[in-house]
């Protein structure tokens, strides 16, 4: 397996947060110029969930966990946090709770709390 096949494969913890920094600001974007439901927000918006859901079957609860964002508003969320920051990013944005009820098992949930 060459360097490029194992980047691809076995991302970074560094890797997969600066995609999903992208693409939560594209979906952001698209929402604000095309409308919430169109494709391309949508799309953005299911690609985001996956590189999450991603890092965190990757690298949680060593280098990533959830805790529950008390302070946003709207409905409830999960922020991503980093044990060790990469540039001046704590976190790998938010996660809607039922989201992350749809997509991660109830013992998924457990082990990526924090610790």
């Amino acid at each position: 397996m060459t360097d490029e096949t194992a980047e691809l494969l076995y991302p970074s913890v560094e890797k997969l947060v600066n995609e999903i920094v992208a693409v939560n600001h594209a979906w952001k974007v698209a929402r604000e110029l095309f409308g919430q439901d169109s494709p391309l927000s949508i799309s953005s918006r299911d690609l985001k969930t996956c590189l999450q859901v991603r890092l965190l079957r990757s690298y949680a609860p060593k280098q990533v966990y959830l805790i529950e964002d008390k302070q946003s508003e709207g409905e409830p969320v999960y922020s991503l946090c980093l044990r060790e920051s990469i540039g001046t990013r704590l976190y790998a944005e938010h996660l809607p709770m039922r989201i992350a009820k749809e997509v991660l098992t109830d013992k998924e949930l457990e082990q990526f709390k924090k610790l």
